[in-house]
């Protein structure tokens, strides 16, 4: 049962009790339910709204999500993947990137347009598991 079955049902029992509606307890019940009627309305217009707003956001997730798989080729079912984050030497920008991108051994940063590249076989660490020169002991 809505709310605004409930406040129709109440104002039914109201009715049908007899209650002069002209004497301050019948004034009082009646201002009542009257106020209760216009907020099961607006109530039931702000559940509306959120049902279509919830309609539009689903559809907006999806257009993204076809519009992510187009660009990026990113699945959401796939695991995420591990994101190294690199600072530009030139503008200090911070840039993200994932073991693809660090693997094709140059970017352009996106901040100043810098040509930056990667040597992942000369990354400097002695148990390299980003690279995969990982030393035998």
């Amino acid at each position: 049962m809505t709310i605004t079955e409930k406040v129709a049902y109440l104002r039914g029992l109201f009715e049908g009790m007899g209650v002069d509606e002209n004497t301050n307890e019948g004034k009082l019940f009646k201002a009542v339910i009257d106020v209760l009627d216009d907020m099961a309305y607006s109530i039931a217009d702000v559940e509306d709204g959120m049902d279509e707003m919830s309609e539009q956001i689903e559809t907006i997730d999806e257009d993204l999500d076809n519009l992510e798989q187009d660009f990026y080729g990113v699945d959401e079912d796939e695991e995420d993947e591990e994101v190294y984050e690199i600072t530009c030497p030139n503008c200090g920008e911070k840039i993200c990137l994932d073991f693809e991108m660090l693997s094709d051994g140059e970017i352009e940063c996106p901040g100043c347009g810098e040509h930056l590249e990667f040597d992942l076989d000369e990354c400097g660490c002695e148990d390299c598991s980003c690279c995969g020169d990982e030393e035998e002991k």
